[in-house]
C-alpha cells in the first residue's frame, strides 16, 4: 500500500480549515480515510464560540476513529454518530441552530480484504480508480445545481443551507448523514482512491487541465503536493476572474492519495 496526503491554506494569514488524515488498523487488511473541507463563515457572529478548525479538528477525529473501530456500522451511522459527538462537545456554549454553525464537506472511505465502503457529503470528491486506468469520480452535486442567482445572495444560499431542495453538509444535525452520497464497490475493481477537497479538485471541476483519470495520473506520478502545487500555479496563471461560479484565486486544498 502507498498513500499520499497533503494539505496547504488558501491564504497563508488565514487557518487552514482543510482536515485529513489516513487510519490502518493493525487487524488486517483493512483501512480508513477522512477528508473535511470546513465552510468558511461569511463573519464572525456565526454563533459559535469556536473556530471552524476546531469544528473539523473535532468532527474529522471523531470520523476516523468510529470508521476505524466500528465496523459494525455502516459509513452512514458513522458520520452520524460523529456529528452528535462533535455537536455535543459545544452544544452547551454555542448556537447550533444557527445556519452558519461550524460545518464542513466529507469524503469517507473504508476498505476491508472484499471491499470498499464509500460516503461524500457536499462538494469534495473521492476518485476511485480500476485497474485498467478508468476512474470513477463519485460527487454529491446538489451544490452545483444552485442557480448561480442564488449563490450571489448570502441570504438567499443560507436559506438552501441544510435544508430540501437545497444542498447539504455536516454541521450539527446527524440526521443529515442519510442524505450523503453513499455505495460499495468491489476492492478487486479498485486500485487506486484519491479524496479532494473542492480547492484540489478544481485542477479538473473548474480549470479544465485535465479529466479526472488525468488527476490520477498526475497523483501517482507527483504525488499530492504535486497535484496541489498544479493548482496553484494554474490559479497564478489566471489574469481575470474565471467565468465560474464560488471562485476565489486561492482556496484551502486538501488532498489524500491511497493505492491498495
Amino acid at each position: 500500500m502507498r498513500f499520499e496526503l497533503a494539505t496547504a491554506p488558501g491564504d497563508p494569514e488565514r487557518p487552514n480549515e482543510d482536515w485529513a488524515s489516513v487510519a490502518l488498523p493493525a487487524a488486517g487488511q483493512g483501512g480508513s480515510l477522512v477528508l473535511l473541507d470546513g465552510v468558511t463563515p461569511p463573519a464572525s457572529d456565526y454563533g459559535c464560540v469556536h473556530p471552524v478548525p476546531w469544528f473539523t479538528a473535532g468532527l474529522g477525529g471523531a470520523l476516523l476513529e468510529l470508521s476505524a473501530s466500528r465496523r459494525d456500522l455502516t459509513l452512514t451511522e458513522v458520520l452520524a454518530e460523529a456529528i452528535r459527538r462533535t455537536a455535543d462537545a459545544h452544544r452547551e456554549t454555542c448556537d447550533l441552530s444557527h445556519v452558519r454553525t461550524p460545518q464542513a464537506t466529507v469524503v469517507l472511505a473504508r476498505w476491508g480484504a472484499e471491499e470498499i465502503e464509500h460516503l461524500v457529503l457536499s462538494d469534495s470528491a473521492l476518485l476511485l480508480e480500476a485497474h485498467d486506468g478508468t476512474v470513477r469520480a463519485v460527487l454529491d452535486d446538489r451544490l452545483d445545481r444552485v442557480p448561480p442567482e442564488i449563490l450571489a445572495s448570502l441570504a438567499a444560499t443560507d436559506a438552501l443551507r441544510n435544508a430540501q431542495g437545497g444542498f447539504f453538509t455536516a454541521a450539527a444535525d446527524p440526521a443529515v448523514a442519510g442524505l450523503a452520497v453513499a455505495g460499495v464497490t468491489a476492492r478487486a475493481d479498485v486500485r487506486a482512491l484519491a479524496a479532494l477537497s473542492d480547492g484540489a479538485s478544481r485542477w479538473v471541476d473548474m480549470f479544465g487541465e485535465g479529466d479526472w483519470a488525468e488527476c490520477v495520473a498526475v497523483l501517482r506520478k507527483e504525488g499530492a503536493q504535486g497535484l496541489i502545487d498544479r493548482v496553484r500555479a494554474r490559479e497564478r496563471a489566471e489574469p481575470t476572474t474565471p467565468l465560474v461560479r464560488r471562485w476565489k484565486r486561492h482556496d484551502d486544498a486538501a488532498v489524500i492519495y491511497a493505492e491498495l
